[in-house]
């Protein structure tokens, strides 16, 4: 950050690379900021980097010795954290309160903050001079604690952290000085899992993952570190480094959490754990499913978060063309025959399904599904949890669901040639079947189910129409601009000469509300396939999956590109994630 902002004032002409060259030989014989240095030696004004911050992050600049900031506002972040991230909170009206900060793309710092303030926050940019002063003028000798106890008013991730450093030697002991081959016992990891700092340090891993949107914690121990990762809008991230004598803490808490075996350290584990989580006055209940693998140093826990609140059942909002959705909301609501959604894990497959059997749920239609998990509730579906080890498999339970008087089923995933049998047949005797394939396109599916043994008249017959869908990051609307991308690249893409002049590209600066990655959450792309009776034809006569795509296109179908071609031209998404998730 320091070496940045003098390569900045350089850049800007308000310093010469000689005076930057002093600037840093001085921070090196003694310390400090760069920007601190540059202003005590007389080479820059610190109204003029100031102003130079407020262009470069694009947010207000304030001039903090103007203020008389209320006793009441800065009561709302203590000393050591506005030391730590160099924030001072200047202004609250409502939830919202607004701080002055040095570097407004921190995200961790406001992260931290709002999870410990409650408040929403908006930023403005200040010298770390001006910043230092008024920490100083505001904070001078404070504490930081109010006489209730320290967790109200400092960092949970903070305290969490650093009474783990203070822990009692014996606890450090058992954590990080154990002989291979050593393993604790159970009595010690229970205790051990139910320390204090370890309980709210776990609380603190998951409520951020909520906070952030995340669909997934990644807890990683290696040989030399201990990492916390979370999937946001299907990118992973690191987000925290605990010392590494934590692991078998924080394993053992989660794995208590979800009434797992913390003594089985050899064998997978899977758990569930429900929490209720309070974010702006709305009680929010969350699923989160656990599964737990032994790795070469240790335990590794990924933890799914599924958010009802943010299951998306409205269709529309999916990101289905007009064309594309009129086709399938025809397909879902026939009386019998097979839609099939495919593409790899991750896709957004199990909402497009759930929207589905939402749209057709009504009280005089009977719905069915096996699902392996069932990862949400869904009221008046009758919902079944597949179980392997019991005999309860996907075919199982299609076969019971035929005994249970159904409009339509829902199968989970077509695995094998006897689930694929069962679900063909039950399409061809007059119910809805709705189910998913893993494969790259519509077309592929088609040969996808020859393959595993149906008869190609089988499936031409029974199949009314195939969806194939990626889902690629949408574009962050609070920091959206103009974007440049090279002509060829577009044409490369698959634009149109003529499209191209007409094409107004967007991408994502980076906000604090984006995590300074420009993208925030995300949209999807449909190849959406009608099975037509020419079609029919050609399966019978057992085409390649190449000719199949053909005839489609010839009859309309919007391919998974062109579907990405016309998410960009809309301004909702970039080349590079169409690219990243779509072929030509």
């Amino acid at each position: 950050m320091a070496l940045r902002i003098g390569e900045m004032l350089v850049r800007e002409q308000l310093i010469t690379p000689l005076q930057l060259q002093e600037a840093v030989r001085h921070q090196k014989a003694n310390g400090g900021k760069i920007g601190l240095i540059l202003v005590k030696l007389g080479y820059v004004k610190d109204q003029d980097i100031t102003a130079l911050l407020s262009r470069q992050y694009g947010v207000p600049s304030v001039k903090l010795s103007e203020f008389d900031i209320d006793e009441a506002v800065i009561e709302l972040i203590p000393p050591e954290t506005a030391r730590k991230y160099q924030v001072v909170p200047i202004n609250r009206f409502g939830s919202t309160l607004t701080i002055a900060m040095t570097d407004p793309t921190n995200v961790f710092a406001m992260d931290d903050i709002k999870f410990m303030t409650g408040y929403s926050l908006e930023s403005v940019v200040a010298s770390e001079a001006a910043v230092i002063d008024a920490i100083g003028k505001y904070c001078p000798g404070r504490s930081g604690g109010n006489g209730h106890g320290e967790t109200s008013t400092a960092s949970t991730l903070e305290i969490a952290t650093r009474e783990l450093a203070d822990m009692p030697q014996v606890l450090e002991d058992d954590l990080g000085i154990l002989e291979d081959g050593d393993e604790l016992d159970v009595v010690t990891l229970e205790r051990q899992g139910g320390e204090a700092p370890i309980v709210r340090l776990v609380n603190v891993i998951l409520a951020s993952a909520i906070h952030k949107g995340a669909s997934d914690i990644h807890v990683e121990p290696y040989e030399k570190e201990f990492r916390v990762r979370f999937r946001i809008d299907g990118v992973l991230y690191n987000v925290m480094a605990p010392p590494l004598r934590m692991k078998d803490a924080v394993t053992s808490r989660l794995k208590i959490m979800a009434k797992l075996d913390i003594a089985e350290k050899r064998l997978p584990q899977d758990g569930r754990i429900k929490m209720r989580f309070s974010d702006a006055g709305t009680t929010r209940e969350i699923d989160l499913r656990v599964s737990s693998l032994p790795t070469l140093f240790g335990e590794k826990l990924v933890l799914r978060l599924l958010d009802r609140s943010q299951l998306m059942l409205d269709m529309t909002a999916l990101g289905f063309e007009a064309d594309a959705l009129a086709s399938f909301q025809e397909s879902i609501h026939r009386p019998w025959g097979m839609v099939l959604v495919t593409g790899p894990t991750g896709s957004g497959k199990t909402n497009t399904l759930y929207s589905s059997i939402s749209g057709i749920n009504t009280p005089d239609t009977n719905i069915m599904t096996a699902e392996d998990p069932v990862e949400f509730n869904l009221a008046g579906v009758n919902q079944v949890q597949i179980r392997e080890s019991i005999g309860l498999s996907f075919a199982a339970a299609l076969r019971s669901f035929l005994r249970q008087d159904p409009n339509i089923i829902l199968v989970g995933e077509i695995r094998d040639f006897e689930t694929a049998e069962v679900a063909v047949k039950a399409a061809l005797t007059g119910h809805l079947v709705l189910s998913t394939l893993h494969t790259n396109d519509a077309p592929s599916s088609m040969t996808r189910l020859i393959n595993m043994g149906i008869e190609p008249f089988l499936v031409a017959s029974s199949v009314n129409l195939i969806c194939a869908q990626r889902l690629v990051r949408r574009i962050c609307s609070n920091c959206a601009e103009p974007a440049t991308v090279p002509h060829e690249t577009l044409l490369l893409l698959g634009f149109e000469e003529d499209e191209v002049g007409a094409l107004h590209l967007m991408s994502g600066r980076g906000c604090a509300r984006c995590n300074d990655t420009g993208y925030r959450g995300r949209v999807g792309l449909f190849e959406v396939m009608v099975v037509s009776d020419v079609m029919r034809e050609l399966i019978v006569k057992g085409v390649s999956s190449q000719e199949l795509r053909h005839q489609a296109l010839q009859e309309g179908m919007v391919s998974l590109r062109d579907s990405g071609l016309r998410k960009i031209a809309a301004g909702q998404t970039t080349v590079q994630e169409v690219t990243r998730e779509t072929s030509q």
